[in-house]
């Protein structure tokens, strides 16, 4: 069997000749195939510029004319243009071209004509597609690549709607990001419509519907004072998202959705997004406390001889990678082994079903400190399943109405809740409703409590301050300078 590839401009009247004779060939030879590919004169030299660079020929004209040596594997061989196949075809098969010029002019024009339509039709078809553009920066992380399939979960964003996934990383290789996007494709997922890689930051956010953050920066250099190499950290952060929050600004949707998560200065990260894209509503971002607060639960459930998911409304508040405290005030635990029981759905007080109060002020804390370094130094690897767990967690109550008794604990913007000084991105408690959150105004803050939050706030305001302090000596200095920074 002969299968014969066919390929030129749509405008081009050799082509027309050339497709007429294989039409007459494929109708007269059982075993004669003909492929076309009929190629926008405006695109045809990029094409057959790569399709031969691909296979190793030397072609400059159009038509252009192989044959797929589909009974021996390889590449195919390359017969030549339209005098080659005419040739090809009177040698091997005594069949002939005789069209004369004026009907190869029509055809050609035809031809150009059904290409242009074909093109506006799928112009057409793509702006109807609508998709949803989530980036995900830090794409080589771990985390990414337990997320990607969670992404596409039923009823995690309403409407069914079909993806495009931005997978980008500034510290991070092409030929990396090319191999998860292959890995992605490979999914075969319907609702997927494209997936592209970004090692560079130029289109960054393009379209943004929704953008996770899960850039973590390690220490270039380790100084013999702790202040030292945190100010050097604040300062590699307060570049980076200094630029990211433009880039925001300049490209993404105006009613994006960002959730930055992470191990390292979460809310300090999300506070320079949201100064640095002013036109976006600063509710839009959220730091991600999830993980922490399912850590915490973690301990309490040992602790109680229950499982993790029989702990809830544990709270999170202050600086969630930095000073932090975990409020049981409203923590209820289920299925508990006591001297009560209930019918399903019945709970209890963590606080009144925990007696050892040393253990809660001392061991408590400091086990949840340590729980995501312990894992990490068994495993050798990135805690990426809970923080995939949490992220996801995150997503499916902001699109979609959690339960009114359900707290979550989320770093947002303050707006002076409970003492917490406003403009700082503090973790607090909060509900979901209506696809949006609220900050909840029914937890008890005692004085206790507002010297912890005091604390933690403290903290975040002198990060903020270094981060300040580095912008401000940045700023006569080129755009180009905070943009550099993604590369190194």
């Amino acid at each position: 069997m002969a299968k014969f590839v066919l390929a030129g401009k749509a405008d081009c009247s050799y082509y027309a000749k050339a497709e007429l004779l294989a039409d007459v060939l494929q109708r007269n030879l059982p075993d004669f195939h003909i492929h076309k590919i009929c190629v926008h004169p405006g695109d045809w030299e990029k094409w057959l510029e790569d399709t031969c660079a691909s296979n190793g020929w030397k072609h400059s004209s159009s038509p252009i004319v192989w044959r797929e040596l589909i009974d021996r594997g390889g590449k195919g061989m390359l017969l030549g243009g339209f005098s080659d196949f005419l040739e090809h075809a009177q040698g091997y098969y005594g069949i002939t071209s005789d069209m004369n010029s004026d009907l190869m002019l029509k055809i050609a024009a035809e031809n150009q004509q059904a290409k242009e339509l074909c093109m506006e039709e799928e112009i057409q078809r793509l702006g109807s597609l609508r998709p949803l553009h989530i980036w995900i920066s830090s794409a080589l992380n771990p985390v990414c690549y337990s997320l990607i399939p969670q992404l596409f979960t039923s009823g995690l964003f309403p409407g069914l709607p079909t993806f495009s996934l931005h997978l980008m990383d500034a510290d991070g290789s092409e030929e990396m990001l090319q191999g998860l996007k292959m890995e992605t494709e490979d999914l075969a997922l319907h609702q997927l419509h494209e997936v592209t890689v970004h090692s560079g930051h130029m289109q960054a956010f393009q379209g943004a519907h929704f953008i996770i953050f899960l850039d973590d920066l390690q220490p270039m250099c380790e100084s013999n004072d702790e202040q030292d190499d945190k100010d050097h950290m604040v300062s590699r952060v307060a570049e980076r998202f200094h630029c990211y929050g433009q880039l925001i600004e300049a490209n993404a949707q105006k009613d994006v959705r960002v959730i930055v998560a992470g191990d390292s200065f979460v809310n300090l990260k999300c506070s320079l997004l949201i100064e640095n894209a002013p036109s976006v509503d600063p509710h839009n971002f959220v730091a991600m406390a999830t993980q922490l607060e399912y850590e915490a639960k973690t301990q309490l459930a040992q602790k109680l001889s229950v499982k993790t998911a029989d702990i809830n409304n544990v709270i999170v508040w202050g600086n969630i990678s930095g000073s932090f405290h975990i409020d049981l005030q409203r923590a209820k635990v289920f299925r508990y082994d006591g001297a009560i029981w209930g019918p399903d759905g019945f709970s209890q007080q963590v606080m009144e079903m925990i007696y050892d109060w040393k253990w809660l002020e001392t061991d408590f804390m400091s086990l949840v400190h340590k729980h995501r370094t312990t894992i990490s130094s068994k495993s050798n690897k990135a805690t990426a399943i809970s923080a995939t767990n949490g992220i996801m967690t995150i997503l499916k109550s902001w699109n979609n109405d959690a339960s009114p008794e359900d707290i979550f604990s989320l770093g947002v913007i303050s707006t002076g809740e409970f003492g917490i000084p406003a403009g700082l991105v503090f973790s607090m408690p909060v509900r979901f409703r209506d696809s949006c959150w609220s900050v909840r105004s029914d937890v008890t803050v005692t004085d206790e409590l507002k010297q912890k939050l005091k604390a933690c706030a403290d903290e975040l305001k002198m990060e903020r301050d270094i981060a300040a302090r580095i912008l401000k000596m940045h700023e006569g200095s080129p755009k180009a300078d905070f943009s550099d920074s993604l590369l190194q």
